[in-house]
């Protein structure tokens, strides 16, 4: 039987070589102890187990990059004078990765790779011009057609010392075509680019170390997010305890913004550029205006290029300098001289995202120092005894609420208990599927029933919405596992924001930008035709009835028609009525204005004659007035026509006129009365030829209204419209003459 071993001597053959480089590992202690388990308080007997514990420093390359070595043990100590040889030496290999520094990265927005200014040379420039006058810098809309602010054309006139020289014309130019200026805006055509912030870093590598005896193979792995582990079998267990500081630092960026190109292929977007890491560029931050408002800053908006001062004599593309294309031409101007690029990534850095689960929005870099990792590893030994407490745990709950990707860092939070009698040690492990940042293993000690909550953070690496599949191990102080449990988190799609800065697609040209636009425009004839008789745009887009601005740009069909058929009812309201006055139908309302309410007065209500005065030019003698007077003396009174004979002039011709239509119902006696009236007044145009004097009209005898309604007081008032013409004197007397000859013969027929 073997006494137990003292403290043993663990000797490392030579190396082998490999394809991977191959280093020694330096024994920091070595030692040999007896380990026994406890479960509970009791004193009944421990399960105690011997082991051999080899602290180790494990070294990567010189660059970083793989390293390899494989040892065997084959000698102990058995005494401080007696070595033994071991029959069947165990072979130990341990492989470490590369190591690389892992960067959060938040997203911060999307920014232009190279805004330009354009220009049109026009006439007649104004902000709110369209495309007719200032072509591709007439003023941009979103997607719902309203108008974007500050993206209107800015105004210069013309002249040698402008922001663009340009010439004038001549005077007749300027008369026929108007005075020429040049339309300048602010666009961004080509590229984009992502811009994250960069957080914390974490250090990434896997450690694998494997154990070769005569019946078994052991193997376990372990990194910075495993940092234990034990073998099947429990003859091998390794305890990662960290990492021993290099000589020079690992680049720390919290100062600094990362930009990515963006995918994706819709218009105004740059094509997918994949892993091109020649355009992944590191910035400082104060070179980004993230409001847009500040010039010469990437990120520029409209606001900030339209706000300069002295725009028109200020320099072309002036407030668009140290933008993203700047810094990327000064970088390939350094590496075609062979000097090392200042902002793009690759060229400055090695081995970028080549980390395990490398997504398309994480960035790590190679670290290129020797990083050297202090490693426990236990094995079958006798030495001293050493106690240690076990109790079983459970995880109770695991939660992890959806987050936006890229823009927050979700939560997992795990809680567990201890559900064993003693108080124990415990780590936690949270591993989750690939995309997903590694996540470093939490120690803790729990007492009995006691629950503890623990948080990961999730940084996944891709910018889409995606379901994940996480594991949690809760493993005792032995390192061995003591539960699991699972879970899922969703992570929404990271949302874009171009800030200030809005896509410019320009327009296309030749035969296939012909079609395209013939394309557009007939899509665009189809939606506003559909519009126009449908009014969808106006019953969404119009506040109300009264919405006149808003009706006439979306020309609303439904409107216009109603407001054409008020606009016509008011004309065609006036016809009517005006055809029913002509046929008579309000003739009754009339008579019943006349009788009550009518300012037009009737002559006096006793019977009186009324007397028409006619006057003709009469010669210089005066006896021929005192002739006339003198025979008229003995009847009536003769005067000069006042206003009130007027008046009652006018208000005869308006019976007339109102009664013209009501000839049907005069009687014969009417007519003959109106008969005897022409005649003395034929008798009395007679004697007036005669003497050349003022003739006196025969007294017209009004009754209570004074009302002619036979069409011969037509004729009569025809009459003496004639008669009142001086000119016209003569022939007045012949034709009544006439008119009462043939009226006598009726007669006596």
């Amino acid at each position: 039987m073997m006494k137990p071993l003292a403290l043993p001597i663990l000797l490392f053959v030579l190396l082998f070589p490999s394809q991977l480089y191959v280093y020694s590992i330096q024994i920091l202690s070595k030692s040999k102890l007896q380990k026994c388990e406890k479960v509970a308080d009791s004193d009944q007997q421990l399960n105690c187990t011997n082991k051999i514990v080899i602290n180790l420093a494990v070294p990567s390359e010189s660059s970083g990059n793989e390293a390899s070595m494989v040892a065997e043990i084959v000698e102990v100590e058995e005494n401080a004078t007696n070595m033994r040889t071991l029959r069947v030496p165990p072979s130990v290999t341990v492989q470490k990765s590369a190591a690389f520094a892992l960067y959060e990265l938040t997203y911060i927005r999307d920014v232009a790779y190279k805004p330009q200014e354009l220009y049109v040379k026009t006439r007649k420039c104004k902000s709110n011009a369209g495309a007719d006058v200032v072509q591709i810098c007439e003023r941009l809309k979103d997607e719902k057609g309203n108008t974007i602010d500050h993206t209107q054309p800015t105004c210069c006139p013309c002249g040698g010392q402008r922001r663009v020289p340009s010439s004038c014309g001549n005077f007749f130019d300027k008369m026929m075509k108007g005075k020429a200026n040049t339309a300048h805006c602010l666009r961004f055509p080509g590229d984009w680019f992502h811009v994250f912030g960069i957080g914390h870093r974490s250090v990434g590598f896997s450690i694998r170390i494997e154990v070769k005896t005569k019946s078994q193979v052991s193997e376990v792995t372990v990194g910075p997010g495993n940092r234990t582990a034990a073998s099947v079998d429990k003859f091998l267990r390794v305890n990662l305890v960290g990492d021993y500081v290099g000589y020079s630092d690992i680049p720390s960026f919290e100062d600094y913004y990362l930009v990515i190109p963006r995918q994706g292929g819709a218009p105004g977007q740059p094509e997918n550029l994949g892993s091109n890491y020649s355009m992944w560029m590191l910035l400082e931050r104060v070179r980004f205006t993230l409001d847009g408002l500040e010039c010469n800053k990437i990120g520029v908006g409209f606001e900030a290029f339209n706000s300069q001062p002295d725009f028109c004599s200020a320099p072309y593309w002036s407030c668009l300098h140290n933008q993203l294309w700047n810094f990327w031409d000064a970088d390939q101007n350094r590496i075609s001289r062979n000097q090392v690029p200042l902002y793009c990534v690759q060229g400055r850095f090695e081995r970028i995202n080549q980390h395990p689960n490398a997504g398309s929005h994480a960035f790590s870099i190679g670290i290129t120092e020797v990083l050297n990792t202090n490693l426990l590893i236990e094995l079958s030994a006798d030495d001293i005894e050493y106690v240690y407490q076990r109790s079983p745990g459970k995880i109770l709950d695991i939660t992890a609420p959806t987050f936006e990707a890229l823009t927050q860092s979700g939560t997992a939070t795990i809680t567990t208990k201890n559900i064993g009698e003693v108080e124990a040690s415990y780590s936690l492990t949270f591993d989750c599927s690939g995309g997903v940042s590694q996540m470093e293993e939490q120690f803790y000690i729990m007492k009995p029933n006691e629950v503890v909550t623990r948080a990961f953070k999730l940084n996944p690496s891709s910018d889409q919405a995606a379901n994940y599949l996480c594991s949690a191990i809760l493993k005792g102080s032995d390192f061995s596992e003591v539960d699991r449990a699972e879970c899922q988190f969703s992570t929404t799609a990271t949302t874009l924001d171009n800030g200030t800065q809005i896509p410019f697609q320009p327009p296309k040209t030749g035969l296939h930008g012909f079609f395209e636009t013939l394309k557009e425009l007939w899509h665009k004839l189809l939606e506003g035709l559909t519009d126009f008789f449908t009014g969808e745009n106006c019953r969404t887009k119009c506040s109300g009835f009264f919405d006149l601005s808003c009706h006439v740009q979306y020309i609303c069909l439904n409107w216009i028609v109603l407001v054409a058929l008020l606009v016509a009812i008011f004309p065609t309201l006036m016809v009517l009525i005006w055809l029913l006055h002509q046929k008579g139908v309000f003739d009754p309302i009339y008579d019943w204005w006349e009788d009550h309410i009518s300012p037009l007065s009737p002559p006096p209500p006793h019977h009186h004659n009324q007397q028409v005065y006619l006057k003709r030019r009469h010669d210089p003698h005066h006896h021929h007035h005192k002739h006339h007077h003198h025979h008229y003396r003995g009847g009536r009174m003769t005067r000069h026509p006042t206003e009130t004979g007027e008046a009652d002039y006018h208000y005869f011709l308006h019976h007339v006129h109102k009664d013209k239509d009501k000839h049907s119902r005069a009687t014969k006696s009417s007519l003959m009365a109106a008969e005897m009236m022409v005649e003395k007044q034929a008798h009395g145009a007679s004697d007036l030829n005669k003497n050349g004097g003022t003739l006196v009209a025969p007294a017209i005898h009004h009754h209570h209204r004074h009302r002619r309604r036979s069409s011969s007081s037509n004729r009569i008032l025809h009459g003496e419209r004639i008669m009142l013409d001086g000119h016209h004197h003569k022939r007045s007397i012949a034709a009544i003459h006439d008119h009462h000859k043939k009226h006598r013969q009726k007669l006596m027929e």
